[in-house]
């Protein structure tokens, strides 16, 4: 039998059915070549699915730690902010001169230190001086003219001197939530009486102002009290304020005038009621840089002091105010 031509077998091979490509997806797949076209187009997505799962799983495990991290990380910060102690106290002597004042010193001054006090004509250089000389300062008590009347008939009922000491109290915290300082208690009173010998005084030349809180050892009713010349001035400082710190308040404080009881001098410490942000409120007992309880001391000069010495200003001199009917006095 003749052979066929050439071109009848390329003919052939053109008559023989092309695979589609659904055709050989399904076959990748597994799928029998006859199944429909929905089944195909499922198998084919769930399939993409898996692949994608597959090549993305760590970035997705990594993704659902990273949140479990992070809530993990904020639940210790937090946990470990509120067991922070929740503020640091420093207590200072007021350093700058007040505008009236009166040094006591624990013993009588010399002739020669008298007259050093005259000789440079400054009320400044002999407050310095007075200080080299171990003196320590007192301010004359605020007049309170606009505190309640109740508040003013306390003070005149009271054992309280005419002197105060004043002090800066300075309240930091690291926390970084807030705290809020909203109440103050004296503690632990021990008081003695004065030991000094002499005081020298710059008197008023009218009432005296001052700014700050004011309360008496040991305490009056709602002391402390606001000492400011404002409204408010003899209320109850906390029954409508209070100090913040922490939550990105850098610090907080007060100025305190502490009036003693006359002829003596007393030490106390503080404790002061705080609120945070946990909803911890509590009284702490304030303490220094050596966590030993906080120790204030108040002193009033003492009933009769061996020496008295007043500053005249016009000519400036130095007067022994003990001297009944004489005036003596260095200039």
């Amino acid at each position: 039998m003749p052979a066929p031509p050439s071109g009848q077998s390329a003919a052939d091979e053109g008559d023989e059915p092309r695979e589609s490509f659904g055709s050989i997806v399904a076959e990748t797949l597994g799928l029998a070549p006859d199944s429909s076209r929905r089944r195909r187009v499922v198998t084919l997505l769930v399939m993409m699915a898996i692949a994608f799962v597959a090549v993305f799983r760590d970035t997705l495990i990594d993704y659902v730690m990273i949140k479990t991290s992070v809530a993990r990380e904020n639940e210790s910060n937090t946990e470990y902010d509120a067991n922070k102690v929740p503020f640091t106290v420093s207590v200072l002597p007021e350093e700058d001169e007040p505008l009236e004042w009166a040094m006591v010193l624990d013993r009588k001054l010399t002739p020669d230190e008298t007259r050093k006090l005259v000789a440079g004509n400054d009320r400044s250089a002999a407050f310095s001086y007075l200080k080299e000389l171990g003196a320590r300062p007192l301010v004359y008590t605020a007049t309170m003219e606009y505190a309640p009347e109740r508040y003013r008939q306390q003070v005149a009922s009271s054992n309280s001197g005419g002197f105060a000491d004043v002090f800066q109290m300075n309240i930091m915290s690291t926390r970084s939530s807030a705290v809020v300082i909203n109440g103050w208690k004296v503690t632990d009173i021990t008081c003695r009486k004065s030991i000094a010998q002499t005081i020298v005084e710059i008197p008023p030349q009218g009432g005296a102002v001052y700014e700050g809180l004011q309360l008496h050892i040991p305490p009056l009713a709602g002391e402390p009290v606001l000492a400011d010349d404002t409204e408010g001035q003899g209320e109850p400082y906390f029954s409508t304020r209070y100090v913040e710190v922490g939550g990105g308040q850098s610090s907080g404080g007060f100025r305190v005038q502490a009036i003693g009881p006359s002829g003596q001098s007393c030490e106390w410490g503080i404790k002061v009621r705080y609120t945070d942000s946990y909803q911890t409120t509590r009284w702490v007992q304030l303490k220094d840089s050596k966590g030993k309880a906080l120790r204030i001391r108040t002193e009033s000069p003492p009933l009769g002091t061996t020496q008295s010495w007043v500053f005249v200003v016009d000519p400036w001199r130095l007067c022994d105010r003990q001297m009944s009917g004489e005036e003596k006095c260095v200039q």
